[in-house]
Protein backbone atom coordinates (compact mmCIF):
# COMPACT_ATOMS: atom_id res chain seq x y z
CA UNK A 1 0.00 0.00 0.00
CA UNK A 2 1.23 3.43 -0.27
CA UNK A 3 2.33 5.64 2.53
CA UNK A 4 -0.94 7.70 2.73
CA UNK A 5 -3.75 5.02 1.55
CA UNK A 6 -6.80 6.69 0.34
CA UNK A 7 -10.15 4.56 1.86
CA UNK A 8 -13.15 5.07 -0.40
CA UNK A 9 -16.29 4.64 1.67
CA UNK A 10 -19.68 3.44 -0.27
CA UNK A 11 -22.63 4.28 1.56
CA UNK A 12 -20.46 6.60 3.32
CA UNK A 13 -23.63 8.94 4.41
CA UNK A 14 -25.29 5.74 5.44
CA UNK A 15 -26.03 4.39 9.07
CA UNK A 16 -22.43 2.09 9.46
CA UNK A 17 -20.72 4.42 6.22
CA UNK A 18 -21.24 7.45 7.77
CA UNK A 19 -19.47 6.04 11.01
CA UNK A 20 -16.52 4.42 9.51
CA UNK A 21 -16.29 7.86 7.75
CA UNK A 22 -16.19 9.74 11.21
CA UNK A 23 -13.45 6.91 12.55
CA UNK A 24 -11.07 7.12 9.73
CA UNK A 25 -11.11 10.69 9.81
CA UNK A 26 -10.30 10.94 13.44
CA UNK A 27 -6.93 8.82 12.15
CA UNK A 28 -6.15 11.61 9.81
CA UNK A 29 -7.26 9.08 7.04
CA UNK A 30 -7.89 10.15 3.45
CA UNK A 31 -11.41 9.26 2.94
CA UNK A 32 -13.30 9.62 -0.59
CA UNK A 33 -16.79 9.05 0.01
CA UNK A 34 -19.22 7.51 -2.86
CA UNK A 35 -22.58 8.79 -3.14
CA UNK A 36 -25.01 9.31 -6.20
CA UNK A 37 -25.08 13.05 -5.61
CA UNK A 38 -21.75 14.59 -5.29
CA UNK A 39 -23.00 18.12 -6.66
CA UNK A 40 -21.64 20.48 -4.11
CA UNK A 41 -20.35 18.44 -1.71
CA UNK A 42 -16.55 19.37 -1.56
CA UNK A 43 -13.11 17.52 -2.15
CA UNK A 44 -14.28 14.41 -0.50
CA UNK A 45 -17.33 13.33 -2.25
CA UNK A 46 -17.36 11.30 -5.03
CA UNK A 47 -20.19 10.84 -7.58
CA UNK A 48 -20.95 6.32 -7.44
CA UNK A 49 -24.05 4.46 -8.38
CA UNK A 50 -24.46 0.76 -8.98
CA UNK A 51 -26.66 0.81 -11.35
CA UNK A 52 -24.45 3.21 -13.56
CA UNK A 53 -20.67 1.23 -14.06
CA UNK A 54 -19.67 4.24 -16.16
CA UNK A 55 -19.13 5.98 -12.29
CA UNK A 56 -17.22 2.87 -11.25
CA UNK A 57 -13.71 3.92 -12.20
CA UNK A 58 -13.73 7.63 -11.19
CA UNK A 59 -14.77 6.61 -7.91
CA UNK A 60 -11.86 3.97 -7.41
CA UNK A 61 -9.08 6.48 -8.96
CA UNK A 62 -6.16 5.97 -6.84
CA UNK A 63 -7.92 4.36 -3.98
CA UNK A 64 -5.86 2.01 -1.94
CA UNK A 65 -9.17 0.43 0.58
CA UNK A 66 -12.72 0.07 0.01
CA UNK A 67 -15.34 -0.15 2.47
CA UNK A 68 -18.23 -2.19 0.53
CA UNK A 69 -21.55 -2.08 0.71
CA UNK A 70 -23.41 -3.93 -1.52
CA UNK A 71 -26.09 -2.48 -3.94
CA UNK A 72 -29.43 -2.10 -2.25
CA UNK A 73 -32.60 -4.46 -2.40
CA UNK A 74 -31.02 -6.70 -4.70
CA UNK A 75 -31.10 -10.47 -4.80
CA UNK A 76 -27.87 -11.17 -6.22
CA UNK A 77 -25.96 -8.42 -5.79
CA UNK A 78 -22.16 -10.32 -6.90
CA UNK A 79 -22.26 -9.05 -11.05
CA UNK A 80 -22.43 -5.44 -9.87
CA UNK A 81 -19.80 -5.96 -6.86
CA UNK A 82 -17.71 -8.18 -8.80
CA UNK A 83 -17.48 -5.33 -11.90
CA UNK A 84 -16.40 -2.80 -9.35
CA UNK A 85 -13.87 -5.12 -7.97
CA UNK A 86 -12.00 -5.90 -11.31
CA UNK A 87 -12.32 -2.38 -12.21
CA UNK A 88 -10.83 -1.37 -8.69
CA UNK A 89 -8.00 -3.86 -8.39
CA UNK A 90 -6.73 -3.35 -12.19
CA UNK A 91 -6.64 0.39 -10.76
CA UNK A 92 -4.44 -0.84 -7.20
CA UNK A 93 -7.12 -1.43 -4.80
CA UNK A 94 -5.54 -4.18 -2.42
CA UNK A 95 -7.92 -4.21 0.27
CA UNK A 96 -11.64 -4.21 0.82
CA UNK A 97 -13.74 -4.72 3.74
CA UNK A 98 -17.31 -5.84 2.72
CA UNK A 99 -20.48 -5.41 5.18
CA UNK A 100 -22.02 -8.59 5.07
CA UNK A 101 -24.58 -10.60 7.86
CA UNK A 102 -24.17 -12.83 10.88
CA UNK A 103 -27.40 -14.26 8.47
CA UNK A 104 -25.64 -14.95 5.15
CA UNK A 105 -23.45 -17.71 5.36
CA UNK A 106 -21.06 -18.47 2.09
CA UNK A 107 -23.42 -19.79 -1.13
CA UNK A 108 -22.42 -19.90 -4.86
CA UNK A 109 -25.05 -17.42 -6.02
CA UNK A 110 -27.05 -14.12 -3.77
CA UNK A 111 -25.95 -12.29 -1.18
CA UNK A 112 -23.68 -15.05 0.57
CA UNK A 113 -21.72 -15.15 -2.17
CA UNK A 114 -20.34 -11.73 -1.55
CA UNK A 115 -18.00 -13.44 0.69
CA UNK A 116 -16.34 -16.29 -1.49
CA UNK A 117 -15.86 -13.31 -3.70
CA UNK A 118 -13.87 -10.97 -2.14
CA UNK A 119 -11.73 -13.60 -0.73
CA UNK A 120 -10.48 -14.70 -4.18
CA UNK A 121 -10.16 -10.65 -5.74
CA UNK A 122 -8.22 -8.90 -3.39
CA UNK A 123 -5.16 -9.61 -1.70
CA UNK A 124 -6.54 -8.16 1.97
CA UNK A 125 -9.86 -8.20 3.10
CA UNK A 126 -12.33 -8.69 5.48
CA UNK A 127 -15.90 -9.82 5.88
CA UNK A 128 -17.65 -8.01 8.45
CA UNK A 129 -20.93 -10.54 9.77
CA UNK A 130 -22.71 -8.09 12.06
CA UNK A 131 -26.08 -9.48 13.79
CA UNK A 132 -28.91 -6.55 13.48
CA UNK A 133 -28.63 -3.36 13.84
CA UNK A 134 -29.70 -1.24 17.43
CA UNK A 135 -30.38 1.40 15.01
CA UNK A 136 -33.28 -0.49 13.50
CA UNK A 137 -35.40 0.04 16.68
CA UNK A 138 -34.91 3.86 16.28
CA UNK A 139 -35.17 3.86 12.50
CA UNK A 140 -37.54 1.60 10.63
CA UNK A 141 -39.39 0.31 13.53
CA UNK A 142 -39.58 3.60 15.49
CA UNK A 143 -43.31 4.75 13.83
CA UNK A 144 -44.77 1.44 15.18
CA UNK A 145 -43.24 1.99 18.67
CA UNK A 146 -44.68 5.43 18.86
CA UNK A 147 -47.90 5.53 17.28
CA UNK A 148 -49.08 2.06 17.92
CA UNK A 149 -46.86 0.84 21.21
CA UNK A 150 -46.02 -2.36 18.76
CA UNK A 151 -43.08 -3.94 17.34
CA UNK A 152 -44.50 -6.54 14.17
CA UNK A 153 -42.25 -8.76 12.92
CA UNK A 154 -42.27 -13.05 11.94
CA UNK A 155 -39.25 -13.80 14.94
CA UNK A 156 -41.15 -15.67 17.14
CA UNK A 157 -39.06 -16.00 20.48
CA UNK A 158 -36.07 -16.52 18.27
CA UNK A 159 -33.30 -14.10 20.12
CA UNK A 160 -30.14 -11.78 18.08
CA UNK A 161 -27.34 -9.95 19.14
CA UNK A 162 -28.36 -6.65 18.53
CA UNK A 163 -25.27 -4.42 17.76
CA UNK A 164 -24.64 -0.89 17.71
CA UNK A 165 -23.63 0.47 14.13
CA UNK A 166 -21.25 2.32 15.81
CA UNK A 167 -19.62 -0.81 17.04
CA UNK A 168 -19.86 -2.37 13.47
CA UNK A 169 -17.87 1.14 12.30
CA UNK A 170 -15.31 0.35 15.14
CA UNK A 171 -14.57 -3.32 13.52
CA UNK A 172 -14.23 -1.96 10.16
CA UNK A 173 -12.05 1.16 10.85
CA UNK A 174 -9.70 -0.93 12.55
CA UNK A 175 -9.63 -3.94 9.61
CA UNK A 176 -9.52 -1.10 7.29
CA UNK A 177 -6.71 0.53 8.74
CA UNK A 178 -4.34 -2.17 10.73
CA UNK A 179 -1.20 -2.31 9.05
CA UNK A 180 -2.11 -6.47 8.99
CA UNK A 181 -4.63 -7.12 6.74
CA UNK A 182 -7.35 -9.10 9.17
CA UNK A 183 -8.23 -11.79 6.45
CA UNK A 184 -10.90 -12.80 8.49
CA UNK A 185 -14.41 -12.87 8.75
CA UNK A 186 -15.75 -11.16 11.72
CA UNK A 187 -19.05 -12.06 13.45
CA UNK A 188 -20.24 -8.99 15.56
CA UNK A 189 -22.79 -8.96 18.24
CA UNK A 190 -23.85 -6.84 21.15
CA UNK A 191 -23.25 -8.33 24.37
CA UNK A 192 -26.53 -10.33 24.88
CA UNK A 193 -28.99 -11.77 22.68
CA UNK A 194 -32.55 -10.66 23.26
CA UNK A 195 -36.12 -11.56 21.41
CA UNK A 196 -38.19 -8.65 20.05
CA UNK A 197 -40.58 -9.03 23.03
CA UNK A 198 -37.55 -8.67 25.60
CA UNK A 199 -36.22 -5.58 23.76
CA UNK A 200 -39.35 -4.41 23.62
CA UNK A 201 -39.85 -5.21 27.45
CA UNK A 202 -36.88 -2.72 27.89
CA UNK A 203 -38.12 -0.35 25.71
CA UNK A 204 -41.23 0.03 27.91
CA UNK A 205 -39.29 -0.03 31.13
CA UNK A 206 -36.95 3.16 29.69
CA UNK A 207 -40.07 5.09 28.73
CA UNK A 208 -42.84 4.23 30.78
CA UNK A 209 -45.18 2.68 27.66
CA UNK A 210 -46.16 -0.53 27.63
CA UNK A 211 -44.96 -1.92 24.09
CA UNK A 212 -45.34 -5.16 22.57
CA UNK A 213 -44.17 -7.78 20.18
CA UNK A 214 -46.64 -8.81 17.72
CA UNK A 215 -45.79 -12.02 15.91
CA UNK A 216 -47.15 -12.39 12.56
CA UNK A 217 -46.62 -15.16 9.68
CA UNK A 218 -43.56 -15.14 7.00
CA UNK A 219 -45.96 -14.51 4.11
CA UNK A 220 -47.27 -11.72 6.26
CA UNK A 221 -44.08 -10.21 7.08
CA UNK A 222 -43.68 -10.40 3.13
CA UNK A 223 -46.49 -8.84 2.54
CA UNK A 224 -45.43 -6.04 5.00
CA UNK A 225 -42.27 -5.41 3.62
CA UNK A 226 -43.57 -5.13 -0.12
CA UNK A 227 -46.06 -2.82 0.88
CA UNK A 228 -42.88 -0.48 2.69
CA UNK A 229 -42.01 -0.35 -1.50
CA UNK A 230 -39.16 -3.37 -1.24
CA UNK A 231 -39.02 -5.58 -4.76
CA UNK A 232 -41.24 -8.36 -3.84
CA UNK A 233 -38.35 -10.91 -4.34
CA UNK A 234 -36.39 -8.93 -1.86
CA UNK A 235 -39.41 -9.09 0.53
CA UNK A 236 -39.30 -12.42 0.66
CA UNK A 237 -36.13 -13.18 1.47
CA UNK A 238 -36.04 -10.70 4.48
CA UNK A 239 -38.75 -12.49 5.59
CA UNK A 240 -37.23 -15.82 5.41
CA UNK A 241 -34.33 -14.11 7.33
CA UNK A 242 -37.09 -13.25 10.06
CA UNK A 243 -38.23 -16.98 10.43
CA UNK A 244 -34.35 -18.49 10.59
CA UNK A 245 -34.59 -16.10 13.65
CA UNK A 246 -37.81 -18.13 14.98
CA UNK A 247 -35.74 -21.04 14.33
CA UNK A 248 -32.88 -19.94 16.59
CA UNK A 249 -30.46 -18.91 13.73
CA UNK A 250 -28.94 -15.79 15.49
CA UNK A 251 -29.26 -16.46 19.08
CA UNK A 252 -25.45 -16.12 19.46
CA UNK A 253 -23.13 -13.79 21.49
CA UNK A 254 -19.03 -12.99 20.26
CA UNK A 255 -16.51 -11.06 21.82
CA UNK A 256 -15.12 -9.79 18.39
CA UNK A 257 -16.04 -6.02 19.34
CA UNK A 258 -13.76 -5.83 22.18
CA UNK A 259 -11.26 -8.34 20.60
CA UNK A 260 -10.54 -6.04 17.51
CA UNK A 261 -11.22 -2.68 19.26
CA UNK A 262 -9.97 -3.09 22.55
CA UNK A 263 -13.42 -1.90 23.74
CA UNK A 264 -16.64 -3.18 25.30
CA UNK A 265 -19.54 -4.04 22.92
CA UNK A 266 -22.64 -1.46 23.75
CA UNK A 267 -25.60 -2.98 25.57
CA UNK A 268 -29.15 -2.75 24.26
CA UNK A 269 -30.09 -0.91 27.78
CA UNK A 270 -27.19 2.02 27.04
CA UNK A 271 -28.37 2.01 23.51
CA UNK A 272 -32.58 2.59 24.62
CA UNK A 273 -31.03 5.28 27.22
CA UNK A 274 -29.86 7.18 24.73
CA UNK A 275 -32.18 7.27 21.97
CA UNK A 276 -35.52 7.01 24.43
CA UNK A 277 -36.94 10.28 22.74
CA UNK A 278 -37.26 8.00 19.99
CA UNK A 279 -40.01 5.35 21.30
CA UNK A 280 -41.81 8.22 22.47
CA UNK A 281 -45.03 10.49 20.73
Amino acid sequence: MSESPSTLVIGGTGTTGSRVVTRLRAHAATVRIATRSAAGGGRELVRFDWSEPETYAPAVMDVDRIYLIAPPGIVDPVPQVAKLLEIAVRAGTRRVVVLSSSALPDSDSGPGALAPLIRTTVPEWAVLRPSWFMQNFAGQLASGIRERAEIVTATGDGRIGFVDAADIAAVAARALLDPTPHNADHVITGPAALSYAEAAGMISAATGRVLRHRQVSTTEMAARFAEMGLPPDYAAFLAGLDDKIRQGAEDRVTTTVAAVTGSPARSFAEFVDTHRMAFVP
